[in-house]
């Protein structure tokens, strides 16, 4: 909708539950334009590339061994099928809504404007930290393969303050926050070939690490299979659940899709197939290779392959991981900078966010404070912190996403969807239950930040966004519009 055409209903359009009309989504080509440059296998790749990564190389050794045993294989399979209910509920609204911002636009267009922006707002800080966790995590395998090669750096350079004796910052997870906004910056045509490329890699390097492992299996190893009982089997569920997301992060993609209507909902479904077909098959090798007790929490498949005399296997998996892991970083990113984008573009953050390069057509931007702000949270926090911001927004969004599906399927189900979510409602209501316990099982410590983040967003939402917001018949933006001869783009604005 451009910032010329006003709302209709006045009256109406004065709701903080004011509805973003769905046929008008359509019609903001005007307004900060993004360049459609991705296929189904480059989005694809850019799910699995936010799906896989910290997930295989870390989580799967650290839960093993401290919370499910073998059995963390069913807690990967659980984690799955909860994550598949919101997943499915994600690939109806990016047939049917196919532009950027992801749950912030579903929200919006569905549940109202307030509720978009609790969430909107809610993204763009977890999606933040979770950068900032995997440049840390990146930073620890980095340390690994340094000291597998002999090489001993200065100790202030090696963590956040804390962590370790000498300790000062950690400078490989700051630069990797800064490269990574920089591919970015590059357009979307080139990072999507990145993530496709690297991704290859990474499916490669797993599938190299399965047959490799397979001849070492020691069955003797999956005895006792539930050390931890179901009760460990449904923590390490709850703990790896935040492996099987990602494609949340790829659905904010959708306006730069090529075909979006077509090729997104597809593209949800087969990153979460085959992130998943990988995890089991990983997991599987990881727990017959070792037993659970001699785990390595930190790099389970590297100290595994090393226990069995395959040193020269462990270095490339490091390798592998600091690459691999790089592509969870990317997907976030660019999350996290198209929900940015997309609420500057309508109208509830200022519009100079929305300007996007020229000639790239990406919001530039934005994509550099995200980075320098991923960069000072990985650089001075440890990483359990950092971790903590990035749960409860997370499964916010899918119990929003979830909702919103149903509400919308019953409130206008003439609008044309190229994709429906199977077994409505109880497919989206699975996803609703699981996300909300997830949620109660938070630490009280994750609700105190979430609130507190949150009062500062309403503080925003009412001071500003609400006042600003194109669905506002008064709003500066209109009068702005209207000033510049009626077609301003805050795309392509001065600022």
């Amino acid at each position: 909708m451009s910032e010329s055409k006003r709302p209709e209903s006045s009256q109406a359009n004065h709701s903080i539950l004011r509805r973003k009309p769905i046929g008008e989504i359509e019609e903001e080509q005007g307004i900060g334009h993004l360049s459609k440059s991705l296929g189904l296998w480059q989005l694809t790749a850019i799910g699995v590339g936010g799906i896989i990564g910290a997930g295989i190389f870390s989580l799967a050794g650290a839960v093993a061994h401290k919370t499910a045993g073998p059995a963390v294989l069913i807690s990967f399979l659980i984690a799955g099928v909860a994550s598949a209910a919101a997943a499915l509920s994600y690939a109806e609204f990016a047939g049917m809504i196919p532009k950027a911002g992801s749950a912030y636009t579903y929200g919006y267009a569905s549940l109202g404007e307030v509720v978009g922006w609790f969430i909107g707002w809610d993204l763009l800080l977890e999606y933040t930290a979770i950068v900032a966790v995997v440049a840390i995590g990146i930073s620890g395998y980095f340390g690994f393969l340094v000291g597998q090669l002999g090489v001993d750096l200065p100790a202030w350079m090696l963590g956040a303050p804390g962590t370790g004796e000498g300790h000062v910052v950690d400078l490989f997870a700051i630069i990797l926050c800064l490269l990574t906004a920089w591919i970015l910056t590059r357009g979307i045509q080139s990072t999507g070939r990145f993530e496709l490329f690297v991704v290859a890699l990474k499916v490669l390097l797993v599938v190299v690490i399965v047959v490799l492992g397979v001849f070492h299996i020691n069955s003797a190893n999956y005895h006792p299979y539930f050390p931890f009982g179901f009760g460990g089997v449904m923590t390490g569920a709850a703990t790896v659940f935040f492996a099987v997301f990602g494609y949340d992060a790829m659905s904010t993609a959708a306006e730069e899709s090529r075909d979006a209507t077509k090729h997104m909902p597809k593209a949800i479904i087969y990153s979460l197939v085959i992130a998943m077909a990988l995890y089991v098959l990983a997991t599987l090798v990881l727990t017959g290779m070792q037993n659970y007790t001699q785990i390595d929490p930190k790099s389970g498949f590297a100290t595994a392959f090393a226990s069995v005399g395959l040193g020269g296997v462990a270095d490339i998996i490091a390798v592998g991981a600091i690459i691999s892991i790089l592509t969870v970083m990317l997907t976030f990113m660019l999350g996290v900078t198209r929900v940015w984008f997309s609420m500057s573009r309508d109208g509830l953050l200022p519009k100079w966010f929305a300007r996007t390069d020229p000639k790239r057509h990406v919001p530039t931007r934005v994509t550099w404070i995200v980075g320098i702000g991923s960069a000072l949270l990985a650089g001075v926090l440890p990483i359990n912190t950092v971790a903590e911001l990035t749960n409860i927004g997370i499964l916010s969004a899918f119990v929003v996403v979830c909702i919103a599906v149903i509400a919308l399927r019953y409130r206008s189900p003439e609008i044309p969807r190229s994709f429906r979510t199977p077994w409505m409602p109880v497919v989206p209501a699975v996803g609703v239950l699981f996300s909300l316990w997830l949620i109660i099982s938070l630490p009280w410590e994750t609700w105190v930040r979430f609130g507190v983040w949150l009062v500062i967003g309403l503080a925003i939402y009412f001071g500003y966004s609400r006042r600003h917001s194109l669905l506002n018949p008064a709003s500066p933006r209109h009068a702005d519009a209207g000033a510049a001869g009626g077609g301003g783009a805050p795309g392509h604005a001065g600022g």
